[in-house]
């Protein structure tokens, strides 16, 4: 009996592959046997070292580089990837961006920044990749989110804004594309990466993880397997849903 939710032999682009979910993510794609490509920007050796690593397990990868937020830049490092690795047949919008700014205090340039890379890149790539799924006639997306696009966050309105947008605009890309395309999102509670690392303090962690069920921060390992499921033949009935894994703090 086949194994519905194995994905050896299908390639896999991840965006911001170097980040602390990023890794994990490839990490567990590789171990099901999965192509990957390590996508990043400007970390270049974070990248290659991640390469090594999956190739040293079986893996077959490759690293490409650009902005998830410049249209030319993404086509051509969507391209490489299908030059390496054949076709895309899992997209995950994983790059991100987190910056506190109180909306007193914001910068429209802050803002902006934070949209930019959190929605629009979300957009722009998977307009280079959903065609392509859509003539073969299968793929899946996963977009990553946050609960806080359900919960809000002080001093984080950017960051929520935009993965609330991701929210939406994963809905309406699973009722355009599908069933041909599954689209669906991974919406994580506090996960220790370098990213939170660098805006959490203390207490920020504290107020984080007070109201969680799990009374902790989540590890990115407990988040990568969700992501690979949704990506699997297992959750082929699964469209435009939003899997919370956030240890309690947001029940849906």
């Amino acid at each position: 009996m086949s194994d519905a939710t194995s994905l050896a032999g299908r390639t896999v682009l991840v965006t911001g592959a170097p980040g602390g979910l990023g890794q994990e993510i490839c990490r567990e794609f590789a171990r099901q046997g999965a192509h990957v490509a390590i996508h990043h920007l400007g970390q270049a050796e974070q990248a290659a070292a991640l390469a090594v690593e999956l190739e040293a397990q079986g893996a077959k990868t490759v690293v490409v580089e650009g902005d998830v937020t410049d249209w030319d830049a993404a086509a051509a490092f969507v391209a490489a990837t299908e030059d390496a690795l054949g076709p895309i047949d899992v997209l995950v919008n994983n790059a991100g961006y987190m910056a506190a700014g109180r909306i007193l205090d914001m910068t429209l340039e802050e803002w902006r920044r934070t949209l930019s890379i959190d929605l629009d890149g979300v957009f722009i790539v998977s307009r280079h990749v959903v065609g392509g799924m859509i003539e073969r006639g299968n793929g899946s997306v996963i977009n990553m989110s946050s609960q806080l696009a359900a919960k809000g966050a002080e001093d984080f309105s950017s960051y929520c804004a935009a993965k609330a947008g991701v929210l939406g605009l994963t809905r309406a890309m699973a009722r355009e594309l599908g069933p041909t395309v599954r689209v669906n999102a991974v919406a994580p509670g506090p996960i220790t990466t370098p990213m939170t690392a660098a805006s959490f303090d203390d207490e920020l962690t504290r107020q984080r993880t007070a109201g969680l069920v799990a009374g902790r921060m989540g590890q990115a390992n407990e988040v990568a397997p969700a992501v690979a499921f949704l990506a699997s033949d297992g959750a082929s009935f699964i469209h435009g849903q939003t899997l919370h894994v956030n240890g309690g703090g947001v029940m849906a």
